[in-house]
């Protein structure tokens, strides 16, 4: 694909993995703000668009061929995929950074008072993202399930109680949208997850811990809102 800087970010990041982790590593937002350009993005980021363009077209050849197309596979292996890949991530991951982050707050806390705001905004977005992850479990994607096998049966799928699955992706995506700022504040508060020099190994591991994090947040919200929700839309409009 050719791109140029009126590219939506989110069609740079569903080209391929190479082209999602140039934006991931410019710091360029491509899963809640997929929808802007890529001028508009970068402006954003106060990232130069020709430099990334210039990335973009030195890593054109690589793209994995261990990545699954999820553009164009079946939606209960894209659910399953996001169940047990970050869905499981996000659970692990918040048993694993929080009592980390008690830690870290305990011995460092006096002499350095972000952590304090650190461990809270991250205790926020962790109950946010728990709850949140329920109610696709329980709700969205069964019925996004239900969808695609009625969809292959030529048959109708029962009217949900939320009427349209459009309904629950705009919840879906105002939460993912809350959870992006949460990080991102994350982000500013660790000074872009810059240990101290004073810093501990378990200073320096959560700050790790949580980089990993927010990349592995942006990537679960691409997946959902850059291909699964509008797929399950238009699925629906099909079969409804």
């Amino acid at each position: 694909m050719n791109f140029n800087d009126q590219t939506k970010v989110k069609d740079i990041a569903l080209s391929n993995p190479a082209a999602r982790q140039i934006l991931e590593d410019a710091g360029l937002d491509y899963c809640c703000g997929g929808g802007k350009s890529l001028h508009e993005a970068c402006l954003h980021a106060d990232v130069p668009a020709e430099e990334i363009l210039k990335r973009l077209r030195e890593n054109s050849k690589h793209v994995s061929p261990d990545e699954a197309n999820w553009a164009s596979a079946p939606l209960v292996d894209l659910t399953r995929h996001i169940r047990d890949r970050h869905h499981r991530y996000v659970r692990e991951a918040i048993a694993r950074v929080q009592p980390l982050l008690d830690k870290v707050e305990a011995k460092h806390g006096k002499s350095h008072s972000e952590i304090a705001d650190i461990r809270r905004l991250f205790t926020e977005v962790g109950r946010e993202m728990i709850m949140h992850m329920q109610k696709e479990e329980q709700i969205l994607f069964p019925y996004i399930d239900a969808l695609e096998k009625a969809t292959n049966a030529h048959s109708s799928v029962e009217p949900p109680f939320f009427q349209t699955v459009r309904n629950p992706i705009h919840a879906m995506m105002k939460e993912h949208d809350a959870a992006g700022e949460l990080v991102k504040q994350i982000r500013k508060a660790s000074s872009e997850y810059t240990a101290p020099a004073d810093a501990c190994t378990s200073y320096k591991a959560v700050y790790q811990d949580l980089r990993q994090f927010e990349a592995d947040l942006h990537q679960h919200v691409h997946l959902e809102n850059n291909i699964l929700f509008p797929r399950a839309v238009e699925m629906e409009t099909g079969v409804v």
